[in-house]
């Protein structure tokens, strides 16, 4: 977005949290820019989020999303302002502000909220007609645009890691398996302490009725790809278990079966996406980056190195 529709997000998000109109602002730190990307821009004014929606984003749809939000207090963020208005052609909603994680204080990661609030949201009865849940669209788009980008080097293996997963996890095809509420892009980024201290989850944008799985499957892959600690994993899959997340087996039985295909397909989006960027800024993958452009090479059958470098993304 332009500086100047920037500003009046930000007069948006100032004209609701100080809705009478003889009423004078005292919020300290004014107001900041939390995001600024092709698909969303955030703007906040004291204790009101303002966050401008993709452009494509359909109206009918983002309002179920919005009203399931408000039908589930402790799980998802609820809305300051019911629906949504228009500026400067994007769909606008208003947010009560969160604390977001502590991105400095790895150890604090709330995985246990994350893999509670996740199961609640799975086993809630589905609010009526809801939109599907985008997370697979979402990864055939990522492949798109690493299409889109031109030649690299590291294109051909995360390409062909893509060509061999089944036709439902690259959105061609229905998604076998029992349909929930999810949310579509998990991270812990996606979790903020609401007013009362309690971790919600937040961003509807993806919110929808889908396969479960590709809910745990960020961190799934993270884990499979050395990036996430076996503790780490397992406090966040047992918090999932414990709060009766249907997903995975409940006994204690081996989830990859089911985690698997999703995984799989959560590791191309984020290496897709990754070489999209660096591209895109002329410059070398970092070795994070590069660790997940290995982890397709080894998903489609190609060397990249000793094993013990090399976390085996099949199990």
């Amino acid at each position: 977005m332009t500086a100047a529709v920037l500003a009046v997000l930000a007069d948006s998000a100032r004209a609701v949290a100080h809705r009478r109109a003889d009423e004078v602002c005292a919020c300290g730190d004014g107001d900041a820019v939390l995001a600024d990307r092709s698909d969303a821009s955030v703007v906040r004014h004291g204790d009101v989020v303002a966050k401008a929606h993709a452009p494509d984003t359909d109206p009918a749809e983002l309002a179920v999303r919005l009203d399931t939000a408000a039908r589930m207090p402790g799980v998802l963020l609820a809305p300051s302002a019911p629906g949504a208005t228009r500026l400067h052609g994007r769909l606008v909603t208003f947010w009560p502000h969160g604390t977001p994680v502590d991105r400095d204080d790895p150890d604090a990661a709330p995985w246990e909220a994350a893999g509670a609030l996740l199961a609640r949201l799975h086993a809630a009865p589905v609010p009526g007609p809801v939109p599907p849940m985008r997370g697979p669209a979402k990864a055939a788009r990522a492949v798109a645009r690493l299409r889109a980008a031109g030649p690299h080097p590291a294109a051909s293996p995360v390409l062909r890691a893509w060509a061999g997963l089944p036709s439902w996890a690259r959105d061609e095809a229905p998604a076998p398996g029992p349909r929930a509420l999810c949310h579509g892009d998990l991270h812990l980024g996606q979790l903020v302490r609401g007013p009362d201290g309690r971790w919600l989850l937040i961003d509807v944008d993806d919110l929808g009725v889908g396969d479960p799985a590709w809910d745990l499957a960020r961190p799934a892959a993270w884990f499979a790809c050395g990036l996430l600690s076996p503790q780490e994993w397992t406090r966040f899959l047992d918090a999932y278990r414990d709060a009766g997340g249907p997903a995975v087996p409940a006994d204690g039985a081996d989830p990859w079966p089911t985690l698997d295909v999703p995984a799989r397909a959560l590791t191309v989006q984020t290496a897709a996406l990754v070489i999209v960027k660096a591209v895109a800024a002329d410059r070398p993958l970092d070795e994070v980056e590069q660790a997940l452009v290995d982890a397709c090479a080894r998903m489609s059958g190609v060397e990249v190195g000793p094993p013990e470098l090399a976390p085996d993304t099949t199990k």
